[in-house]
């Protein structure tokens, strides 16, 4: 029994690897080290990727929290979840060039100093015009396939549940050509 006990300190101890980790930002799943605020934390996104539970406010697959600097919150429970952490020294991002096409109306969930966070959905068949999106995080809820037009080149994509992948400054068309609705979380810098 000790032995158990010891191994599961121990293993509490390990700091969590990163799901992503560049300039800009630091992802991590079911792990909250920044919950406190740390002055080296700017702000911060919690994603549910499951039901759970931050500051008693009850959240489910899709729901997101977000946190300015020096603002802390409770370590989520319950269920798997995302800390996303805006380094405070992160690059500086460049604005679209002139004559850019606007980004899609996507809901807006939460509006920070450097980020937007992004709700994006497109019904099986749905096409999202030529548009832009700067630099930004993609968080993937659903199981489905993207096609995509940018730069003369087509691209098809698989969407996995639960997969976070860091997305270039970009001008495309897309189109939900799976079978079940397109559902992301996006996170995207601010000039």
């Amino acid at each position: 029994m000790n032995r158990i006990l010891v191994a599961l300190l121990f293993f509490q101890a390990i700091p969590s690897t990163p799901v992503v980790e560049n300039d800009f930002v630091r992802v991590l799943k079911n792990s909250a080290p920044c919950a406190a605020a740390a002055a080296s934390c700017g702000e911060r996104v919690v994603v549910a990727l499951g039901s759970v539970e931050v500051n008693g406010q009850k959240m489910e697959r899709g729901d997101i929290k977000g946190f300015k600097p020096g603002e802390s919150y409770s370590v989520p429970k319950g269920g798997d979840f995302l800390e996303v952490v805006i380094k405070p020294t992160h690059p500086k991002v460049m604005p679209p060039s002139a004559g850019t096409p606007k980004p899609p109306g996507n809901k807006a969930l939460f509006d920070g100093k450097d980020i937007t966070v992004f709700e994006e959905k497109l019904r099986p068949g749905e096409y999202s015009s030529t548009h832009s999106h700067n630099v930004r995080l993609a968080i993937f809820l659903n199981h489905t396939t993207v096609a995509q037009w940018g730069d003369r080149k087509v691209e098809t994509r698989e969407l996995v549940p639960d997969v976070v992948i860091w997305r270039p400054a970009v001008v495309h068309a897309s189109k939900n050509v799976g079978t079940i609705p397109i559902h992301n979380i996006l996170i995207e810098f601010k000039p």
